[in-house]
């Protein structure tokens, strides 16, 4: 069960001196878990690809493994280990969810369902990111909609190398996208803000013919003109309108 109250720091700490190379790791997971890159409930990697990304033995991530277990932030079962924090993201609330447009989740009536991989994007989408054709990057799949089906949003999103490269969180998926996870980038304008971007976004919005529909196209780019990301968004418009457009300044 999940605690109530927010841990910041594993309760097993080293004697003073030197830290031992698995509590190097444990502070690590700890930070992934604090900024919601691991999410409530969502199940770890395997020990070996967790030793395999930090460069580790699996006896070291052992040993990190039980620093935050014994702080009740990660349970063990017979499938492995997984973050046990309550819902949603630690710290300071997203200054913008994730995808723009995507419904809030505060939404009684809706379910949505997110997935990342690792793949070849849209080629519009790569050439707008300015990729190679055939290059894989990480791409973010959203939809969401009400019990009888109204109200559908899906969207999907590729990141450029320019974010994964600047942006800490963002990199970390490359070694875990996994379609069938659900991943926690509601913060990812946090994230890109927190790396010294300011984000420009440029909606361009069409009507899809033969359906009650529109295509929202998102180019982001940074204050240097490199772009960051590209979504379409497509939003059911029976019962919904679509007002946006801003800049977020990089954080202070």
């Amino acid at each position: 069960m999940a605690r109530s109250t927010t841990p910041t720091t594993p309760r097993v700490h080293p004697p003073s001196g030197e830290r031992p190379l698995y509590w190097h790791i444990a502070q690590r997971l700890l930070a992934e878990l604090r900024d919601g890159t691991l999410a409530a409930g969502e199940r770890l990697p395997a020990e070996r690809r967790l030793a395999g990304r930090f460069g580790v033995s699996r006896q070291t991530v052992r040993q990190a493994l039980e620093v935050l277990r014994g702080d009740g932030l990660i349970e063990t079962d017979r499938r492995g280990s997984h973050a046990a924090l309550p819902a949603g993201p630690l710290g300071t609330p997203s200054f913008l969810a994730f995808p723009v447009g995507a419904r809030p989740a505060d939404d009684p009536a809706a379910v949505a369902r997110a997935a990342v991989s690792w793949e070849t994007p849209p080629p519009a989408h790569a050439e707008a990111l300015g990729l190679a054709p055939d290059r894989p990057t990480l791409v973010h799949r959203y939809e969401s909609a009400r019990a009888d089906g109204r109200g559908l949003r899906t969207a999907l999103t590729s990141f450029s190398a320019v974010a994964l490269a600047e942006v800490e969180e963002l990199a970390r998926y490359r070694d875990r996208a996994d379609p069938s996870v659900s991943p926690e980038l509601r913060r990812a304008y946090d994230w890109m803000r927190r790396a010294g971007l300011t984000l420009h976004h440029r909606d361009c919005i069409t009507h899809l013919e033969d359906a009650p529909s529109m295509l929202v196209t998102r180019h982001v780019h940074d204050q240097y003109a490199r772009p960051l990301e590209i979504t379409d968004l497509v939003v059911d418009t029976r019962r919904e309108a679509l007002v946006y457009a801003f800049t977020l300044p990089a954080a202070g």
